[in-house]
């Protein structure tokens, strides 16, 4: 008798860690879309977002949609730009806001020191990026939970042409 309880109780933390596992549903897409809106000065329905894993972390990339809208990239520039320094100095409020202080990897974030992670900014043609790395797996392993969690909760662009420049293991 002891051994079926056992049984039935692990089939039912099985089941339940299922459940937490699955994909949020649209009301959590819709409600992420809605704050990320209120926290960032570019029109998201204007942009294009992707979050692309490395070895040492990633790259995140933000571009417009329509090349010659220079006042959105000039938006995005300035954003990233601001988001790369808020996260050196350990402030991952803007995210939190977004997605919530439960985000896979945010705590671990939280508790590198300044220069356990690099928050490269670079401006793009069409938008911005951050190219995320670290030499530490911790903070690998961080980054590639922060950044799944994102991909869950917004979704993942297509931007090709910048995909490309991430390919190589190494990176």
């Amino acid at each position: 008798m002891k051994h079926y309880l056992l049984v039935v109780a692990g089939l039912l933390l099985f089941a339940a860690a299922a459940l937490a596992l699955e994909k949020p549903g649209p009301e959590r897409f819709d409600e992420v879309r809605y704050r990320r809106q209120q926290v960032v000065p570019f029109a998201v329905d204007q942009s294009l977002q992707t979050f692309t894993k490395t070895v040492h972390g990633g790259v995140q990339h933000v571009v417009v949609k329509s090349p010659g809208n220079t006042a959105q990239i000039k938006l995005i520039q300035a954003h990233l730009q601001k988001l790369a320094e808020d996260f050196r100095k350990g402030d991952f409020s803007e995210t939190e806001r977004i997605h919530g202080a439960d985000m896979p990897g945010l705590v671990q974030l939280k508790l590198a020191a300044a220069d356990d992670i690099k928050f490269e900014y670079e401006a793009l043609p069409d938008g911005a990026q951050i190219h995320y790395s670290t030499e530490y797996p911790q903070y690998v392993q961080a980054l590639h939970e922060w950044f799944d969690a994102q991909i869950s909760d917004e979704g993942n662009d297509v931007i090709p042409e910048h995909i490309k420049h991430h390919l190589r293991p190494s990176e």
